[in-house]
């Protein structure tokens, strides 16, 4: 291994490749399975992880645009997965909640297993605490 192979961003690169490229059987399961696009269950997710968002904060975080993000949320909304809310202060800036059976279907849709690819399962058990160990590092 080089010095150069060590840079971060060709680690993040490589990183990003490995589970780009592994995730595509279970993103088809997942939508499969609940009959949604996968964005719709990406806005979920990050409901989940920061609990409530303004539109463009979603927008911003998910990398789509405002427009898109509307469509999005309108769509969860008449589901029943996502309720939408005035903020306090500002009556134009909306927030955005998973409501119960927004919980309860990503809870669902967690329980899709997500295979690690074979190379990773080859790993020692060396090699992959010293990779749990890097990841609860990094959050």
């Amino acid at each position: 291994m080089t010095d150069e192979s060590l840079d971060p961003n060709r680690v993040w690169e490589r990183l990003v490749h490995i589970v780009m490229d592994s995730r595509g059987n279970w993103q088809r399961r997942v939508v499969d399975a609940f009959g949604m696009s996968f964005t719709r269950v990406r806005v979920l997710r990050r409901l989940a992880t920061a609990g409530e968002l303004t539109m463009s904060e979603l927008a911003h975080d998910l990398e789509i645009d405002g427009p898109a993000t509307t469509v999005v949320v309108n769509a969860l909304e008449d589901q029943g997965l996502v309720a939408r809310r005035a903020h306090e202060t500002n009556g134009r800036v909306k927030l955005v909640s998973l409501t119960d059976s927004g919980r309860d279907l990503l809870a669902r849709a967690r329980r899709i297993e997500l295979p690690a690819p074979d190379d990773f399962r080859d790993l020692d058990q060396a090699d992959l605490a010293a990779l749990m160990r890097v990841l609860d590092r990094l959050g």
